[in-house]
């Protein structure tokens, strides 16, 4: 049984001889004080096992806590940068293939400038080749008339 500082405050006591307490009574008490003072010694003792283990789970959440925040961290700065390496990348990417298509077009235009000359110079030659077909006609018809 638990006594409170209360309970052991008022209890009374009967008294055995003029101005004395009956010995059993006050052994009885002193054993029933004893008892509850192991108790409360031993719930302390509990409880500040506990309050060592609460203390050290502190302690390692606390580290886990620090460990998590460094990790985000890092993860938030890995990811801005590999964002703007993915930017970078992109652009030059988009700058490869505008160059490239820069050199197509200028390849296309050679080729198509190439070509109307050749088509220029083949008018050319199948007017000269015609302008003799109508000439040499024109020279046999007047061999035929003069003749």
């Amino acid at each position: 049984m638990t006594l409170t500082p209360v309970e052991i405050r008022h209890v009374k006591l009967g008294s055995r001889f003029v101005g004395g307490y009956d010995k059993t009574a006050v052994d009885r008490l002193l054993d029933e004080i004893a008892a509850s003072f192991e108790d409360v010694w031993r719930e302390r003792a509990d409880l500040a096992d506990k309050v060592d283990q609460l203390e050290s789970d502190l302690v390692r959440y606390r580290e886990i806590e620090v460990l998590l925040r460094t990790t985000l961290v890092s993860a938030e700065k890995a990811s801005v940068t590999l964002k703007e390496q993915a930017r970078k990348e992109a652009e030059l990417i988009v700058e490869e293939a505008r160059i490239e298509a820069r050199s197509i077009t200028r390849r296309a235009r050679g080729d198509h400038d190439r070509l109307l000359g050749e088509v220029r110079r083949m008018r050319s030659l199948l007017r000269s080749a015609l302008a003799l077909v109508d000439e040499e006609g024109a020279v046999e018809t007047q061999e035929a008339e003069a003749a």
